[in-house]
């Protein structure tokens, strides 16, 4: 991806050059330093890992990022509006060249486009970075024993603290958490983004995060980008239980209910222990009802397979921007949000609780705190 990404912004740079900075009434020295300034915006992730640290977290101050942030979300929308309006353009055209020409060289629809998308990435990046709302809803768990019913679990996922999400901002996730008063807490991966070292203070508040059976949680594609091992050491040193390819029971009186978690593929590319579900599901007794915590939702159907009743993923931050959010959907196995059944299993895929430095933005796919309440089925 760090490869491929400044050829990808660069193509968006090179659109809005020709769709909407050369069709401007400005003199060429006008447009010439607008295309720079965007230019340069376009391609500040290589700038940030050339100069600030890595792409996964650059070391600088929040308001820089926010600002970096909007930024590039601007150019990104920008863009998108661009292709709407020729799309709608090219349309009108076919039936009346009238109707297209209004479309496709109107000077007031093209200056609005420009601050349409000025402003919609300004409310975006506030979603991006605000402290989430906590989303509520029941699940009836496929034999989930009685004594369960009514279970509390607290899903937080993608939380990527960071100079962008620093430790204020994962203080007030903890705070808010802490007070729905959970019985369960689990956070299904990419929980920073960094080095141990360097996100050591703003990690810290996790260890105040609490709930009657502990908080467990899984790594995600992140952990493995800046010393994994070092992070799982140090998550189990905020209290966290990680679960690399394991799983816990869980007891009330004479029933059980089983969480187990697996590693990220992301594992190969760093020689640590790849996802293994028959390892994660080792030794659970049978008729016990499983939850895993899975980072991707990919592979749903093959964990539906081993008996699994609900799974628990992140990764796609709900495709962060409605409308394109279909291709992170596409790219994710059809999932991308929201609730799934996959054969006799349920699925949840959080819309996530922070999100990557690189993209700062969200439109229409808010980010949660999400608590699920189990219930068991009637019969």
């Amino acid at each position: 991806m760090g490869t491929l990404l400044p050829f990808i912004t660069g193509t968006i740079w090179l659109y809005v050059l020709v769709r909407f900075i050369w069709p401007l009434p400005w003199g060429i020295g006008a447009r010439a330093a607008l295309a720079l300034v965007l230019c340069l915006v376009a391609q500040y992730h290589w700038f940030l890992r050339r100069f600030f640290g890595s792409l996964a977290s650059p070391e600088l101050p929040q308001e820089v990022l926010v600002g970096l942030g909007w930024a590039f979300g601007s150019v990104l929308l920008l863009a998108m509006l661009l292709l709407l309006r020729d799309v709608a353009g090219g349309l009108a055209f076919l039936f009346s060249r009238a109707a297209g020409r209004a479309i496709l060289g109107g000077r007031v629809l093209h200056l609005s486009l420009g601050a349409l998308a000025l402003v919609l990435s300004a409310i975006g990046t506030w979603q991006a970075v605000r402290v989430p709302d906590v989303k509520t809803m029941e699940l009836a768990l496929p034999g989930l024993p009685p004594a369960f019913d009514g279970y509390r679990v607290v899903q937080l996922t993608d939380l990527h603290v960071s100079r962008l999400l620093p430790r204020s901002w994962i203080a007030a996730v903890v705070a808010r958490t802490n007070a729905l008063d959970a019985d369960l807490v689990v956070i299904t991966g990419d929980l920073a983004d960094g080095s141990p070292r360097a996100r050591a203070d703003d990690v810290s508040p996790l260890h105040d995060l609490h709930a009657r059976d502990g908080v467990l949680a899984i790594p995600g594609n992140h952990e493995y980008y800046a010393d994994y091992r070092g992070w799982m050491a140090a998550y189990r040193a905020l209290g966290l239980d990680m679960l690399e390819n394991g799983h816990v029971v869980i007891r009330r009186g004479g029933a059980a209910l089983a969480v187990a978690g697996i590693t990220d593929r992301q594992a190969a590319s760093f020689g640590q222990p790849r996802p293994d579900l028959a390892a994660a599901l080792k030794d659970v007794p049978p008729g016990v009802p499983v939850i895993l915590l899975a980072h991707r939702p990919e592979g749903a159907a093959q964990h539906a397979r081993a008996g699994v009743a609900l799974q628990l993923s992140g990764h796609t931050h709900g495709g962060q921007i409605l409308g394109p959010h279909l291709l992170t959907q596409w790219a994710n196995e059809g999932f991308v949000s929201g609730l799934y059944r996959v054969g006799s299993m349920l699925l949840y895929v959080s819309n996530g609780t922070g999100l990557w430095n690189g993209l700062a933005i969200r439109l229409g796919r808010p980010s949660e705190i999400t608590r699920i309440v189990l219930r068991a089925e009637k019969p």
